[in-house]
């Protein structure tokens, strides 16, 4: 029997409302299979980590990766066949994580190697939030994104900063200790600066001359404070965008985004018209 292109754009927008929506038992179930299937990927790429493990089994592992590739591969190319605006979606933050989840695969046919960076796929994991439909977890995430771009201006002023305050304590710590102890040149000594304020102390070098050791202890005091600088501006303006309601799961149409209100007629992105998910549109 010959298909009608409204046969096709019914199967098409059965298809896109069981893989882009979790509020339908369909589409909750093919979401829930998939977060099986990445977890399972990327177990078996560690295990054939393991050398012991690769030398009886890499075989087995190595044809069961290409079969998750290709059930992967199968899913992307049906989600921009179904999707509105395909380009748009291959450009969203989604679209390219399910592109670099099976480039890795077909990149290691040339590039030994590459097939370890399926790791990536870790990322896709990020659905569990609709799967288990935690919106609140949705909107602090909305929250927290919305407060980092917010105070990059201010973050962005203070890393400035605090690169001027490492350049000056190298280049005073190359003066005081010198080659012969270790600083042996001024992008060394800035290291040492920058492993000093961050606290991390590797203690690869150290300072063994008192007026070094005081500009040490002047750096890692320095230091707790810088911390506390970053964490500050951005519980700032997460106190000032927290306030709201939760969010639906409900993915635009026509850009593939999702996080809108819960009680929200139109796209907070794009302006289109959201649709109602219920079961009746898949029936």
């Amino acid at each position: 029997m010959h298909r009608t292109d409204g046969d096709f754009g019914s199967w098409r927008n059965r298809v896109y409302h069981i893989i882009f929506e979790a509020d339908t038992p369909a589409g909750k179930l093919f979401d829930v299979l998939l977060l099986w299937s990445i977890l399972i990927s990327i177990g078996l790429v560690m295990l054939d980590s393991v050398a012991g493990i690769h030398l009886r089994f890499g075989a087995a592992l190595y044809a069961a990766e290409w079969v998750f590739t290709a059930l992967f591969t199968a899913e992307y190319l049906i989600r921009l066949i179904t999707v509105p605006r395909p380009l748009r979606y291959a450009r969203s933050f989604f679209g390219v994580v399910d592109l670099l989840a099976i480039v890795p695969t077909y990149l290691s046919l040339m590039l030994t190697g590459t097939q370890a960076l399926l790791v990536v796929r870790a990322l896709r994991l990020l659905r569990v939030f609709r799967v288990l439909k935690l919106g609140r977890y949705l909107r602090e995430a909305t929250v927290l994104r919305l407060a980092v771009r917010a105070s990059l201006p201010k973050i962005s002023v203070f890393l400035y900063t605090v690169l001027t305050l490492v350049v000056i304590i190298g280049t005073l710590m190359y003066v005081i200790e010198g080659p012969q102890r270790g600083f042996t040149s001024i992008p060394t000594s800035i290291y040492w600066a920058i492993v000093t304020l961050t606290t991390v102390g590797y203690g690869d070098i150290s300072p063994v001359t008192p007026a070094g050791r005081v500009l040490a202890s002047m750096a890692m005091i320095l230091g707790y404070g810088i911390i506390a600088v970053p964490t500050g501006i951005v519980t700032v303006e997460m106190a000032r965008f927290g306030a709201g309601d939760g969010v639906s799961t409900r993915v635009c149409d026509e850009c593939a985004r999702e996080g809108h209100d819960m009680d929200a007629s139109h796209c907070k992105y794009c302006g289109s018209a959201l649709t109602a998910n219920d079961e009746a549109r898949l029936v």
